[in-house]
């Protein structure tokens, strides 16, 4: 019925938050762009293109599976 989440930040990604919301959705991992958090901001403050809001209310196993697919996009997009 409820939800727990947490901020994920990711310094100086080299995509924005909207890509990687993209790319893990691909995978089946769904997570929340945080740009989405910010409106009204008259600068385009970086922060809010590199994290993401995700939940951990699920079953332990699918939290770290999810977790692992998050690593893995994260990773990929600063090869």
């Amino acid at each position: 019925e409820g939800a727990i989440f947490l901020w994920l930040s990711f310094e100086a990604l080299p995509i924005t938050s909207e890509e990687l919301y993209q790319r893990l959705k691909a995978r089946g991992v769904l997570v929340i762009s945080g740009h989405h958090f910010f409106p009204g901001l008259e600068d385009d403050w970086q922060h809010r293109h590199e994290c993401i809001r995700v939940t951990y209310c699920q079953d332990a196993s699918v939290v770290a599976a999810g977790a692992k697919i998050i690593a893995e996009e994260v990773a990929k997009a600063f090869a």
